[in-house]
């Protein structure tokens, strides 16, 4: 190989090795460098009261609902002023007895023990609860206006009132779903299994004010 041959292949060997060390050194340094930072600098959570629990949470319903809300001016089209958002609401409804209600006069036994009687309030609905990890917006359309507000807004595109709504359709759907009646019906199973178990032959359960 003549010598300029060998001069013009070290040194295209050098810049090869050079551009990989570039590469593998300088880049991520760069980008590094305009990256950002996710900092948490959230201080510690305040435990503020304490409250005893009485009840047994017998029975929950997941549910999904989609919500679209609109809002028109009243002379102005939608491209102008107006929005609407698709969201997509996934929520939890707990059903419950509140045994705490239960007084001396609600449990009844016989004299050999072998029979109890037990008087329990109604199952309850607890609150909708939304579930954030699926809970999530399919669109937004916003007229100009609006979006010209999101600019100066100190919570632009605000998720609030989808989800007051879509916890609102969760709680009516709740309320139609039988959940209160599966949760009487696992209680009265938990009682059975747990006077069985120490030795009562006959439990009768009922449900009615307390």
């Amino acid at each position: 190989m003549p010598g300029w041959a060998k001069l013009v292949t070290a040194l295209v060997l050098v810049l090869v090795v050079l551009f990989a060390g570039i590469k593998l050194a300088v880049l991520p340094g760069i980008k590094d460098l305009f990256g950002t930072e996710t900092r948490d600098n959230t201080g510690p959570a305040l435990l503020k009261s304490i409250q005893d629990m009485s009840r047994y949470d017998a029975a929950s319903g997941n549910f999904q609902v989609v919500v679209d809300l609109e809002k028109d001016a009243k002379y102005l089209p939608s491209a102008i002023r107006g929005t609407r958002t698709l969201y997509v609401g996934a929520g939890t409804v707990d059903s419950y007895v509140d045994l705490g209600k239960i007084a001396q006069k609600d449990v009844t036994v016989n004299a050999d023990r072998t029979e109890a009687t037990i008087r329990l309030p109604h199952a309850q609905l607890g609150k909708a609860t939304l579930d954030a990890d699926h809970s999530y917006a399919v669109s937004k359309q916003r007229g100009l206006l609006d979006r010209l507000g999101d600019l100066f807004s100190d919570n632009p595109n605000s998720e609030q009132a989808v989800q007051k709504l879509a916890v609102k359709h969760i709680s009516d759907a709740a309320k139609d779903s039988g959940l209160t009646t599966r949760a009487e019906t696992n209680t009265t199973g938990m009682l059975e299994g747990l006077l069985h178990s120490l030795g009562f032959t006959e439990v009768h359960v009922s449900y009615g004010t307390v």
